[in-house]
């Protein structure tokens, strides 16, 4: 007798009505091709759709029950793919994929920029004194810290201790640099006043970018002493791999370098240029809201750009892991949930 399991989304599949522009759906993948940068791209541009944070726990409850139809055969005719795809973007950019547990708003990667942008702009501001440098980079590492622990692999339990370890070094690490940097920069008789401000507004890369990896390592930590799951092609649990969990937060680390790097140095950039122009000497009140749109423009580039550089179910071959996994499956590549 066939396996019912199997069997369902088969049957499922043919029910769902064929999209000319649709391609046919597949429960639990990406609608994209994630071997190449441009269909991880496409990808995550679904996941950091900000329309879905307007989503209702209606639309919601008929997403996720649409796609249980689907898994247990039970699809009503006349579904399309392209409302398939749909109701499973709804589900990745609301609930875990680990715990399917709603995510709070301001911590979903689909609510990163329109919540991020104030704080970038914040950062960003020039004449920074040493209160205002301390406000914005603790703000800064408070909502990088509770989207790294939202977003995290939640195949493995998580103390609270490990989030505040994680939370009070991203920001003792960020402030530290941050201040000491403005210091340096004071103390700088060699520069002109123009080029000491300047240089000031590129002070907050070096110390976001230090301060993201101390974030992403220290909330979690746990994962490099536990290990995370790891799964065949199948979706099956094969065990818990360390190895795995060093490459997933590696890669979520080199993510948040590259990160902050558009949003913190192209807007101190174009702000220098666009300061010189005849319309903002004439409209000082303009700056702010300019510089809140260059920012705005320079996350919502660089969020899709830095997150597509890895796959977030990230594949590695067995052989490169712990001997014990690569007994315990027939499989040359297993799969794992890197996190955001």
């Amino acid at each position: 007798m066939a396996d019912t399991a199997t069997t369902a989304p088969v049957a499922a599949a043919s029910a769902a009505s064929a999209s000319s522009d649709a391609p046919p759906f597949q429960l639990g993948k990406p609608r994209f091709q994630q071997t190449s940068f441009y269909g991880r791209f496409r990808h995550f541009l679904d996941i950091i759709d900000p329309r879905t944070l307007f989503v209702t726990e209606r639309r919601l409850r008929e997403a996720v029950q649409l796609l249980e139809d689907y898994k247990n055969g039970t699809l009503r005719p006349g579904v399309t793919n392209e409302q398939l795809w749909s109701a499973q973007k709804i589900k990745q950019a609301i609930l875990h994929p680990d715990t399917n547990e709603k995510i709070f708003m301001p911590f979903r990667m689909s609510g990163y920029i329109p919540f991020g942008t104030p704080i970038v702009v914040g950062l960003l501001l020039p004449n920074q004194t040493l209160a205002s440098t301390i406000f914005w980079q603790w703000l800064n590492q408070s909502h990088n810290a509770c989207v790294n622990y939202a977003n995290r692999n939640a195949t493995k339990p998580s103390p609270a201790s490990k989030f505040i370890q994680g939370y009070l070094g991203a920001v003792i690490s960020a402030v530290s640099i941050a201040v000491g940097l403005n210091v340096l920069v004071q103390k700088a008789n060699k520069f002109t006043p123009a080029t000491r401000l300047l240089i000031q507004r590129f002070v907050p890369f070096p110390a976001v970018a230090s301060a993201n990896i101390c974030n992403v390592v220290l909330m979690r930590y746990g994962e490099l002493e536990e290990g995370i799951d790891v799964l065949d092609s199948d979706g099956n649990l094969v065990g818990s791999s360390k190895i795995a969990a060093r490459h997933a937060l590696l890669e979520t680390a080199l993510t948040r370098v590259v990160l902050p790097m558009p949003i913190l140095v192209l807007p101190p950039i174009i702000m220098s240029m666009l300061e010189k122009t005849t319309l903002l000497q004439a409209r000082p009140r303009l700056l702010l809201p300019v510089q809140s749109l260059v920012c705005l423009a320079a996350f919502g580039l660089a969020l899709p750009l830095a997150i597509s550089l890895f796959p977030q179910m990230s594949e590695i071959e067995t052989s490169q892991l712990e001997p014990e996994i690569a007994r315990a499956t027939s499989s040359r590549t297993v799969v794992y949930n890197k996190g955001l």
